[in-house]
Formats: structure tokens, C-alpha cells, sequence
């Protein structure tokens, strides 16, 4: 089994039901297996769980540590640029807050910014170098393209 993996992502958020709906109004489904406590939603090959911050820093073993956000991004890839507009377009109607928006990029691609309402920074991209796999999945290419 390969190290070089990651297979949950837990984000700590002030309201559990707020961020549960903003996730859904993107178009996201919570898991049947979301609880009171914990909302999962199932991504390809990966998961990710909203948690209160509170519970997040007590499981982390760091009760009342004041845990903080916007210090990573979190990144979806789409096809085009127009899937990119409409992402993000859907994103700041669900309550996102937009921080960039789309546009091209000197890397020769086409990005923009938005952070959801706990302040968790999504980039959502198109790249053109990457291609895509059927199921939305990104696997580096081993040669230019």
C-alpha cells in the first residue's frame, strides 16, 4: 500500500448544519452515514467530513486550541472554462464568498477562488495540461503535453 495517499479530509466549521447545506446547494450529497456530530460527503477515492471546531480541537487532543482556516486551498479541476464559470457562479449563490474571480492564469490555465462559509479556500481550475479521467479524477501526466 502506498504511503503517499490521503483518504479523509475533515474540515472544522462554526455551524455543522449551515456548512452541511452550503455543501449541498454546490451540489453535493451527504453520506447516510453523517451524524449529529459529522457530515461526510463520498469523493472519488477520498472522503470529507465537516466537524465543529470545538470537536475537531478536542479529538486533536488541543481542547479550546483556537484551530484556524485559509491557510491551505482545497482545489477542484474541471474540463472547461465554462464548467469553472458555472462552479463558481453556483458557489457565491449557495453563500460562497468570492476571492477571485475566474480568470486566465499565467500558467496558461484558467482559475478563480471562493472560500465557503467557515473561510476554507476551494480553488476550482482548468487545466489544460491535466487531463481529466472520466470520473472527474487527476492523475499527473508523466510526459508534457
Amino acid at each position: 500500500m502506498t504511503p503517499q495517499r490521503v483518504t479523509l479530509i475533515t474540515l472544522g466549521v462554526k455551524s455543522l448544519n449551515q456548512s452541511k447545506q452550503f455543501y449541498e446547494a454546490i451540489g453535493w450529497t451527504a453520506h447516510r452515514r453523517s451524524q449529529d456530530s459529522i457530515v461526510f460527503f463520498q469523493m472519488n477515492g477520498l472522503v470529507l467530513g465537516l466537524f465543529g471546531l470545538e470537536a475537531l480541537a478536542d479529538d486533536q487532543g488541543r481542547p479550546g486550541a483556537k484551530l484556524g482556516t485559509g491557510a491551505m486551498s482545497l482545489a477542484i479541476n474541471y474540463e472547461t472554462t465554462e464548467a469553472v464559470d458555472h462552479a463558481f457562479s453556483t458557489a457565491i449563490n449557495a453563500g460562497a464568498k468570492g476571492l477571485k474571480q475566474p480568470q486566465k492564469v499565467f500558467w496558461g490555465g484558467y482559475s478563480g477562488y471562493y472560500a465557503d462559509p467557515d473561510d476554507h479556500v476551494w480553488e476550482i481550475a482548468m487545466n489544460p495540461f491535466w487531463p481529466l479521467q472520466s470520473d472527474g479524477g487527476l492523475t499527473l501526466p508523466d510526459e508534457d503535453i
